[in-house]
Order: C-alpha cells, then structure tokens, then sequence
C-alpha cells in the first residue's frame, strides 16, 4: 500500500466528503493516489454508518470526471501549442521530415482505438489514467465521447471498491489486497492477450508476404517460358556470320578490275 494511505484515510475520517472528493479529484488530474483502496476505506465506513453509499458514489463519480477533464483539457489546449510549435518547418526539418504525417497518424489511431483505452484506465489500468487523459487532449479525441466513456468507466471504477468495503466492513485492507492481485491478473492477461493478437497478425503478414512472393516468382517464370517459344529461334553464330557474308553487296566492274 502506499505511504499517503494513512494520511488519505485520517483525512476522510475527519473531513469526510470534501476530502473524499478533493482526494479523488487530484488524483484524476495525474498524482499518483491510492483512490481505490480509500474508496474500500469510504465504503467499510459507509457499513458502520459514517457515511452515504449514494453520496460516495456521487462524490466519486463526480470528482473524478472532473479531474480527467482537467487533465484533457490540459493535453488538448497545452498540447496543441507544444505541437503546433513542433511542426514549425525548421523544427520538423531538424526533428524528422514525417513528423507531421505520424502526428495525424497517431491522431485517426487514437480515435479509432482510443475508447478502450479511455474506458479500461478508469479502473483496470487505473494508474495509467492521468496519461490517457493527456494523451486524448493532445489528439483532439472528442470530447463528448470522451465524457461519455470517462463518466461510464468512473462509475465501475467507483462501485467495485466501495460496494466491496461496504460489503466486507472491517476487513476491507484484507479485500483491497486481493483486488490489487485480481486487477494486477487482469491487466497482465489482457496485456498478453494483445500480445499474441499482435503476433499471430504479424505470423499471418508473414505468411502473406511469402505466398505473394511465391506466386510472383512462379508468373515471372512462366512469362518468361512463354517469352522464349513465341521468341524466333536464331540459328548459331557461325550460321550469321556466313549469312552475313552472304549478304555483302556485289561488287561493281571497277571493283572487280580496279586501275592502278
């Protein structure tokens, strides 16, 4: 568990819902908070009846999206300018002369691919949110979709901590152990899965690649063939010289008996 933990909890248990909320809400900007194991926390004192399960989870909710907003507006007004200002022509000269093209490469990537991305980092790569929301600021990701699935991933991300702390009360360190392990299984399994979806694409290119080479190999081959019995058949060289003496003009009578 991380050193802030105590700090984070002795804070709720004295301020309750404001800190509840400022806590997540940093955390969603990019500082790096253990906000699942307080939502445990928050939850466990939910059961004793120090708080509201509907209003932890408003507050969660509510303060994280917030906070990814933040931070998308961050990438997307801060990161346009570094960008802007890296595609100058004497920068991208200097950089790389495609540099433009992989920025509007990266930009339709991300919009087609990015969803999931944004989705997953709000509970299952959770420490990867601050980054994704950067990141979706810089490539122009749209924003109403990207409140949509922010809102949507923060939900899950809200209701399995604290309903798994409301649920199990005081043994809610031992439960936040054991969805670390869980969500630490989950982020490895879907990393290896994409993994091996990467290489067998790769193996299928591959084999790809060598049937189309394979079979321009065998049309080369078979052009050439036809090339060489519709080609005349020429006779040896010493044939052609012979007809080529053969063909010599005939001389003239001042040819034959030349005057000195």
């Amino acid at each position: 568990m991380s050193t802030f933990l105590p700090l984070l909890i002795s804070w709720l248990q004295l301020y309750g819902y404001p800190a509840l909320a400022l806590s997540i809400f940093i955390a969603s900007v990019g500082v790096p908070l253990p906000i699942s194991f307080v939502l445990l926390a928050a939850g466990a004192f939910a059961a004793l009846g120090d708080f509201n399960v509907v209003v932890l989870l408003l507050i969660a909710v509510t303060s994280a999206t917030c906070g990814d907003s933040v931070g998308y507006c961050i990438g997307r007004f801060g990161g346009i300018r570094f960008l802007s200002w890296l595609a100058r022509p004497r920068r991208t000269y200097v950089l790389s002369p495609h540099i433009l093209t992989s920025i509007t490469r990266s930009r339709s990537y991300f919009n087609r691919r990015g969803g999931w991305a944004i989705f997953l980092s709000r509970f299952l790569f959770s420490g990867l949110g601050g980054t994704i929301n950067l990141i979706a600021g810089i490539e122009l990701y749209p924003y109403p979709r990207f409140l949509l699935l922010d809102f949507c991933g923060e939900l899950v991300g809200a209701l399995i901590p604290v309903l798994l702390g409301y649920a199990f009360g005081a043994s809610w360190e031992i439960v936040g152990d054991i969805l670390a392990s869980i969500t630490t299984l989950l982020a490895a399994l879907l990393i290896a899965g994409y993994l091996a979806y990467r290489l067998l694409k790769m193996i299928q290119r591959i084999r790809m690649r060598s049937i189309h080479i394979n079979l321009e190999r065998k049309l080369s081959g078979v052009l050439e063939n036809d090339f060489l019995e519709a080609a005349p058949i020429l006779p040896p060289s010493g044939s052609l010289e012979r007809i080529h003496g053969e063909d010599e003009f005939p001389r003239t009578g001042r040819d034959k008996y030349p005057t000195s």
